[in-house]
Parts: C-alpha cells; structure tokens; sequence
C-alpha cells in the first residue's frame, strides 16, 4: 500500500503539474512513513505489538526488500524529486511503473512466509496447552494421591496416638515409617511420649523434691523476715548483735557464733557477740588485729570464705578455733553502702559443707546488720548533735538573759559596796531598789526560759499551742493580745513546728521586756505556697540598723534566725523607732 502511494503521488503531481516544493514535501513524508514501516518490520514495534518470526527466510527476505528499496527504489524517488521538468519526471515514474511489480511481489511472498510461521506458531502453542493442561490434570491427580498417603495418613495417625494419650496412655508409640517431616514429628512424639511416660512415673517424688525445695525457700525468706524485723527495732549495737547471731546460729545449725565489729580506724576486731564459743576462745580473740588471721582478711577482700582449722591457710595464725575443736569456719563481711563494718563467724564441730543459696542469704543477712549498727552509730550521733545544738541554744539565751542580768546585779552590789563604805544612805536605798528589780527581771526571765524548755507541740496543732502562750503571755504581763488564722494548707513537720514555737514565745519575750507594747496580735496565714506567721506589737520600736552590742532591744533576735534558718525558714524583722515591731516567719 505504501508503494502504490508513492507511485500515486508521483503520476498526480506530474500529471498535474504540481510544484517541485509541494511534490517534495508530500512524497517526503510517504517515504518517511515507508521506512519507519520497513524499520518497525525489521526491530519490532512493542506498542502494537509486531516483530517478524525469527525464521532465516524470513529475515533474508527482509534484507532483500530493504536493499531492494535502497539500491532501486528509494534512488527513482530521489531522481523524481530532484527533476527540473516534467519529462524527466514522467521518465521516472515510468521507471516506477516497471519496478514496483516485483517489489510488491516480492512483500507477498515475505507476508506469505511470516502468515505461515505464525500459523505454525500458533499451531505449535495450542499443542503445549493441550498438553500442559493434561499434565496439570494428571499432577493434580498425583498430588492428591501422595498428599493423602504422606500428610493425611501421617496425621491420622499422630491423632490417634494424641486421643490415646489423652485418655492417660503413655504407653503409645507410633511406628516410623517415613524419613521427611512427618518421620521427625512422629519421633518427636514418640520421645515426649516417653518423657511424660517418665514423668508421670516419678510425678510424686518430683511433687516431694519440689515441697522441700519451697519449705527450704520459706525457711530463708523467715529467717530474712526474722532477722530484718529485729534489726529494725531499736536497741543497743550490742543487744543488736547478739540477737543477730543467735538468730542466724540456730537457723545455720551451726555450734559457735561470733559478731567482730572494726575499731574506729579500722586496724582492729573487737568481739561484740557470741555463741557457743569456750572462755579460752573469748579470751585469747576478745581483740585481734585486722591482718593477725583470717578473719580480718576477709575485710581486704570483702569476700566470704569457708575454712577447715584442722588444715589451715597459711594467713591463719591463731589456733584457738583448733583447740575448740572447730571442723569448718565460715567467715562473712558485715557491711553497710560497700563499707565493712566487720566480720562474724559461723563455727561447726563437723565437717559442713555450705550451698551457693546459703551463702548468698548469710551475704544478704551481714549487710542488714551492717545496715542496723550504721544506723544506730547515726542515732548516736544525731543525739549527740542534738544535744549539742540544745546545749548551744541554752547558753545563748542564758547569756542573753540570766547572764546580763548577774552581770547588772554585780555593778550593782559594787556600787552598793562603794555606798555603805562612803556612808551614803540615799544612795544605798536606791542601789537595793534597783538590786531588787534586777532579781525579779531575771527571776522572770528563768521562769520563762524553763517554760520554753517545757513546751511540748501537738504534731498538728500549731493553733492550739499559739493560743495557750498568747493566754499565758496576757495573764503575766496584761498586755492585749489577738490571734487570727487565715487559709488551710499542709501542716508543718514535728521539727519545725518545735523551731516556729520557740519563735514565737522569743518574739513575745523581746515584747514583754523592751517593747511597752498595749497590744501585740499573731496571724497564721497558710495556702499551698506555705505558711506565714506573723507577731506585731504597738511598742515603742528599735531601728533595726542599729549593731546589736549597742541595743538592749535586739535581744534574741540570732537566736530567732539560727532557728528558722534550722528549718529551712526565713524570718525578717520590720521596726521603726515609736512604730512598733513586726517580726514574720515565712515557711
């Protein structure tokens, strides 16, 4: 079709007479066509799909249509286009004429060829699908068969032996009869027959073993529970220690036990508590040194050890454990946070063999009491500091109030001395009147320093307290006083609540002695930011600037910031000279 085209166009725009531009233009874009058809013959054209069959006929018929069109052709097209006049032009399409017959003859016969490879194609692929659709029939018929003979069988066979085991047969074995899967699962089944076979012969012995092991557990986790409850209570680091030991000697079975605690520097043992030990025992080891055996050694280490005093180490220098006739010796750290506190020592008349638990759980057991004596050497402390703090608190305020007041009763007494040796009567009455006032100032003042001592703080009732030293302060001095509460809040720790009472009863002890107050009103403000209290008066005020050596007024005020400081509180002081005082404590 697109030979006959080209000759088409070429006799029309002869006949017609059509320009050599125009003629060019329409004959060069058929040829075009043509040879994209000729190239699509040759490589294939995957959007339609088209490929010619790889048959060599086929193929050389190709080449020889191509070099047919290049060498005859497509050079007659080229002179066609290429021609001046119109006989040139018809010349070339006679030559056309002659030469497209047998190029179109030769396209049929490579049609031909290309409709015959393809029927036999087509043929030849209709046979494979016959015969793959009878292969798949034929291999579906197979697999069914070998899946019934190698899974189905197999598995009724496993649910026989499941149903009979079942019904408490472990005697049931199934016969191997295959080397694949199902063989493995069935030996599988066979074996876990066997196990449970096993199993259920020896379930009640296995059931004993098991009770034992727990009762043992128990045992432990009593003895735990025990020793830690006791360690808990408060007593001596003595009372401690030999409770501790009895405890762990009846629980390990053991002859003799002893508690070494370290000397301060850590150089020397010092036995605590003992057990079953002889008096030669207690006496030749009352206090060894820390590298004398191996006791003390244990401490370098930190590592318990299980020793025979009949064949000794060579660090074992005393044999006092020998001659008691001691078989095994046991030595376990006592510590507390990786700090040893010291040893103790389990003794056995008879060759004792411990377990890895039992040597965990007395391990377990050495830490509390390293835990229990730490923390009384800490209560120790704590009290000691306590009374300390009390001890420096009291020689303050007894510096602030009894001591100046001795002090003036001294000059006093001097001046009266002075009086009577001058014989001056005016002057020895009004000496003995301020002698006798200084008296009563400071026999008010113990009487107050002995009620603070003796005040006690509900852990709760902050109120109540305020309002009893507010009645108490009113009956001795007739001063008015007032007391408010505002909000609710949290309510404060023992500790602070103690600090924040001494306070107060300071700031009305300041009130009574310096301030000539008519009034003083307390306010107890709390919300969750905290608690505020303050105490002002309407006396007759004091600058706060003022050094406190050169001010009577400024008594207790450092012992009103230690205290709060104490408890993490802050109290500030406002005053003005003839404004009163607002003293405020924020916690």
């Amino acid at each position: 079709m697109r030979s006959y085209r080209l000759g088409y166009l070429m006799a029309r725009s002869a006949a017609e007479d059509i320009s050599a531009h125009s003629a060019a233009i329409e004959i060069g874009g058929e040829i075009e066509r043509f040879e994209q058809v000729l190239r699509d013959l040759e490589q294939g054209d995957p959007m339609r799909p088209l490929a010619p069959p790889r048959d060599p006929e086929v193929l050389s018929s190709i080449q020889a249509i191509r070099a047919d069109w290049l060498q005859i052709g497509r050079p007659i097209l080229d002179d066609y286009l290429q021609a001046t006049d119109r006989t040139h032009r018809f010349l070339a399409v006679s030559r056309y004429e002659q030469w497209i017959p047998g190029f179109v003859h030769d396209i049929d016969r490579l049609v031909q060829r290309m409709e015959r490879n393809y029927a036999f194609s087509a043929n030849l692929q209709r046979m494979f699908q016959i015969a793959l659709l009878a292969l798949a029939l034929l291999g579906t018929i197979i697999l069914i068969r070998f899946f019934f003979v190698l899974v189905i069988r197999p598995l009724d066979r496993l649910y026989d032996g499941i149903k009979r085991m079942a019904g408490d047969d472990f005697s049931v074995r199934l016969a191997i009869e295959t080397r694949d899967e199902f063989g493995l699962v069935t030996r599988g089944f066979n074996r876990m027959a066997e196990h449970l076979q096993k199993l259920y012969a020896t379930l009640e012995e296995r059931v004993a073993a098991k009770t034992s092991s727990l009762e043992a557990r128990n045992l432990e986790l009593g003895l735990l529970y025990e020793v830690a409850a006791f360690l808990n209570e408060p007593a001596s680091i003595e009372t401690l220690c030999s409770g501790f030991i009895k405890r762990v000697k009846a629980a390990a079975r053991a002859d003799g036990a002893t508690v070494r605690l370290c000397s301060a520097g850590g150089d020397d043992l010092f036995l605590v508590a003992q057990e079953g030990m002889s008096a030669e025992f207690r006496a030749c080891e009352h206090v060894i040194h820390r590298g004398q055996c191996v006791c003390g050694k244990v401490l370098d280490t930190a590592t318990p050890i299980v020793i025979r005093p009949q064949r000794p180490p060579p660090e074992m220098s005393l044999g006092t454990c020998t001659r008691d006739g001691q078989q095994t010796t046991a030595v376990f750290t006592i510590s507390h946070n990786k700090r040893m506190c010291g040893v103790f020592n389990l003794f056995f008349r008879e060759p004792r063999e411990l377990t890895r638990p039992e040597i965990c759980l007395l391990e377990t057991l050495g830490q509390h009491l390293g835990v229990a004596v730490e923390n009384q050497r800490l209560r120790s402390r704590e009290r000691e500091l306590a009374i300390s703090e009390e001890r420096n608190l009291l020689a303050q305020e007894l510096h602030d109030s009894i001591a100046q007041g001795l002090a003036f009763l001294n000059i006093q007494v001097q001046l009266l001395q002075d009086s009577l040796d001058k014989e001056r009567p005016e002057e020895f009455q009004a000496t003995v009147d301020q002698i006798r006032e200084g008296v009563q100032e400071s026999y008010e003042d113990i009487r107050e320093l002995l009620v603070h001592f003796r005040t006690r703080v509900n852990q709760t009732d902050l109120d109540s307290a305020i309002r009893a030293s507010l009645d108490r302060f009113e009956s001795q001095t007739g001063i008015a006083t007032a007391f408010a509460i505002h909000g609710s809040g949290t309510p404060l720790p023992p500790d602070s609540l103690v600090q924040v009472m001494h306070i107060i009863q300071e700031s009305l002890s300041n009130i009574r002695k310096h301030a000539m107050a008519s009034q003083v009103r307390v306010v107890v403000e709390r919300d969750e930011r905290g608690t505020l209290v303050e105490v002002r008066d309407d006396g007759v005020g004091f600058d706060p600037v003022v050094p406190s050596d050169q001010s009577g007024r400024h008594v207790g005020l450092k012992i009103m910031q230690e205290r709060a400081g104490r408890v993490g509180a802050r109290c500030s002081i406002e005053s003005k000279p003839g404004e009163g005082t607002r003293v405020v404590l924020a916690i």
